[in-house]
């Protein structure tokens, strides 16, 4: 069962997103917060592993509630859902912590998808926004001397992670098993003292150990 936290200001979209992922028989709603100090306060309490957080809330913006969230340790994953299809809202997100970005108008079936994705470790953003998010990156180069520490085998994954591989996917270009993959991005996201695939992305494209050329984008 996967647990689900909505923080979202307005009660029509909490409501909404509460029907929409309560018909599914894995996946129980387990609180509601109408800002974002709220909801800080109910993923503390609540342990969810999912949160659809909301980027305009009042008390404290979703961006700041996962950035307060990251800094508390919190294991949940943060799903930034928005009516803004601006750069610098997925940035800061996932420089905050986030695993994932859509936007509010996405199809019942995609965000149920979103929510699983999440849940299990994977990072998600939407297309739509994925081509100008990368071009952002090569403007925001930064040294990440913990790179070094890496060994070749988790450099690749991290290379894959980048160009948005899956573990089953990395693990059958790699000629490893998934146990193993998982082994090495814990690793490496150890390494490099950050919490998920999503911010590995943003070390990948930083760092200039990718630049657009080399992953696929969406147009």
């Amino acid at each position: 069962m996967i647990r689900v936290l909505i923080a979202d200001d307005q009660s029509l979209v909490r409501g909404g997103f509460r029907m929409i992922l309560e018909a599914q028989e894995d996946l129980r709603v387990v609180g509601e917060a109408t800002d974002g100090r709220a909801a800080v306060q109910q993923a503390l309490e609540l342990h969810p592993d999912v949160i659809l957080m909301d980027v305009r809330m009042p008390e404290l913006d979703g961006l700041a509630a996962t950035r307060e969230l990251a800094r508390a340790g919190s294991p949940a994953r943060v799903l930034i859902l928005t009516t803004f299809d601006l750069d610098e809202y997925v940035y800061d997100a996932m420089k905050g912590g986030a695993s994932g970005f859509l936007l509010k108008d996405v199809d019942p079936p995609d965000l149920v998808h979103a929510v699983r994705v999440i849940a299990r470790g994977d990072a998600l953003l939407a297309p739509q926004v994925t081509r100008r998010l990368v071009e952002r990156f090569v403007h925001a180069r930064r040294e990440w001397p913990q790179l070094a520490d890496l060994t070749v085998r988790e450099r690749e994954v991290l290379l894959a992670i980048a160009r948005g591989s899956s573990n089953a996917e990395i693990g059958a270009e790699l000629y490893l098993s998934e146990g193993t993959v998982k082994t090495h991005v814990t690793r490496m996201l150890q390494k490099l003292g950050i919490r998920d695939r999503v911010q590995a992305v943003v070390v990948a494209y930083e760092s200039g150990l990718v630049t657009p050329g080399d992953a696929p984008l969406e147009p």
